[in-house]
């Protein structure tokens, strides 16, 4: 078992053993406005299909505010964006451009999402991944994600949202940890 897990992990005997069967989480801080089109990319899609279309996209498109916000859409829907997506990049870039991303980092959790999901296409789940993957905040616990889900049910019997955040109560202030071993557990590496 890894001794640099945390404490309420470990003091949970299901969490524990998969924390003795899997690689800790690395969180590494990404720049934020590529990780959030890799986000919206993301969305409802396998993580290899977002990666092919992140890397169409790549070849298509600079990942910056300015080049994105004025990218044509059927250049967008050409690395294999939806309209909707396209869209979405589009407004996130314009969002960027204004200013909207900066000072992310000092800003509360809460003051993030809230911040974020003003920007069309940009939901609570997306915020989430982005305070994970690419602030690498420990203590958030994705509900919404059925990743999540789908594990806390296998591993727990959670059926509702209600028991969900309360399952999640045991692993604070590490949740984000929490939630990726629930992930490991699905067999994703």
């Amino acid at each position: 078992m890894s001794a640099s897990a945390p404490e309420p992990l470990l003091a949970c005997p299901i969490m524990a053993g998969l924390v003795a069967r899997h690689r800790p989480p690395g969180f590494e801080a990404r720049r934020p406005f590529p990780s959030l089109v890799d986000a919206i990319v993301s969305q409802q899609i396998s993580g290899k299909a977002a990666d092919s279309i992140m890397n169409r996209l790549r070849s298509l498109v600079p990942i910056q505010p300015a080049e994105l916000a004025r990218a044509d859409l059927r250049r967008l829907r050409r690395a294999g964006l939806s309209r909707a997506k396209a869209i979405y990049v589009r407004e996130l870039a314009r969002f960027a451009q204004d200013g909207g991303l900066r000072g992310l980092s000092r800003l509360s959790d809460a003051v993030i999402v809230e911040r974020l999901t003003t920007v069309k296409g940009v939901g609570v789940w997306t915020a989430e991944m982005f305070l994970i993957f690419s602030l690498g905040r420990p203590d958030v616990w994705p509900v919404g994600d059925g990743g999540v889900q789908r594990a806390a049910f296998n591993l727990y019997g959670v059926k509702t949202p209600r028991k969900l955040a309360a399952l999640g109560d045991r692993f604070r202030p590490f949740r984000t940890h929490a939630a990726w071993y629930l992930w490991r557990s699905l067999g994703s590496s």
